[in-house]
């Protein structure tokens, strides 16, 4: 114990940024511990709080930059990616993807404090074309207010955090592993929060063949696009989609077939709306097994007007 408070006493801006970089990059490695636990012990030494306000501000919004560029050079690409390592794939399906659109970059105000959004918007800054200038001046703001929240906390507080620090102290030699033991059980439970929601989404599918011939026949269902609209209009739509954001404009389209689709791993936003619009009455109601990418690698017709 005594070795990780002289590593924060001494080293205790890097581990900050460190920590805040890997955490906003996408690695679960908690990032709010080690700046309470920072602050809290600046306060004791009667040192400034406001170097590490400046260095986790910081930290933040590079990790967030390296999103926003790799999401304007990559766009999809990079948001499919992240779906598919994300411990919290909830992030990046429909409810991340309609805050964003309707709010756009002020969402990034308080994106860091809605778990798993702030990458995935991040991202979407970059793929959806948001002005450099506009997204580093939003983005600042809420990795200031998030940074803010955490110093804070260890000032005010600071006593309470020696009272935790003493109580590891007394477990001697058993702190460092039980703080590790802690870490790991905060990343399974992530892991097991990842493995149930892609348990809700196994239903049905339709597949591209199938809904090709749905439509020739002239029985064509009432299609949903739930893709962000950039990517929509830079390649194509199945014809005939319905371009929907929130399962409230979907709610406005009632149809006893419904298919949906989307551009992520396991169709995961369109399976999220389509549960729940079985939840709300439709019928049958079915995602595109392979979404757009599916479609479109088959050959059949995609629409641009």
């Amino acid at each position: 114990m005594e070795t990780l408070l002289h590593l924060i006493a001494v080293y205790g801006l890097l581990v900050v940024f460190v920590s805040v970089f890997l955490d906003q990059g996408g690695i679960p490695v908690p990032a709010y511990p080690p700046i309470i636990l920072t602050a809290a012990l600046a306060v004791d030494r009667g040192d400034s709080v406001w170097p590490i306000l400046i260095v986790s501000t910081l930290a933040a919004v590079m990790a967030d930059w390296l999103w926003f560029v790799g999401g304007r050079r990559l766009g999809a690409k990079l948001l499919r990616l992240m779906c598919r390592l994300s411990l919290s794939p909830d992030s990046c399906v429909l409810m991340t993807r309609g805050v964003y659109s309707r709010w756009g970059a002020p969402s990034l105000i308080v994106a860091k404090f809605i778990p798993g959004f702030a990458a995935v918007a991040t991202t979407l800054a970059g793929e959806t074309g948001t002005r450099t200038g506009r997204f580093l001046f939003y983005d600042g703001i809420g990795a200031l207010l998030w940074s803010g929240l955490a110093v804070a906390l260890g000032a005010i507080f600071h006593e309470a955090v020696n009272s935790v620090l003493e109580q590891l102290e007394d477990l001697g030699r058993f702190a460092l592993p039980a703080i590790l033991i802690l870490i790991a059980v905060f990343v399974l439970w992530k892991l097991w929060r990842r493995q149930m929601f892609l348990r809700q989404l196994r239903m049905a599918r339709i597949t591209p063949m199938e809904l090709r011939q749905l439509i020739d026949e002239g029985t064509s269902p009432l299609i949903l696009d739930v893709r962000p609209e950039p990517m929509r209009n830079a390649s194509g739509w199945i014809p005939g989609a319905v371009f929907v954001r929130t399962l409230g404009e979907a709610e406005l389209l009632p149809r006893d077939e419904v298919v949906v689709y989307c551009d992520c791993p396991n169709e995961a936003s369109a399976a999220v709306l389509a549960r729940e619009l079985n939840k709300h009455g439709f019928k049958r109601v079915r995602p595109l097994a392979g979404g757009f990418e599916g479609w479109r690698s088959e050959g059949n017709q995609v629409a641009f007007e």
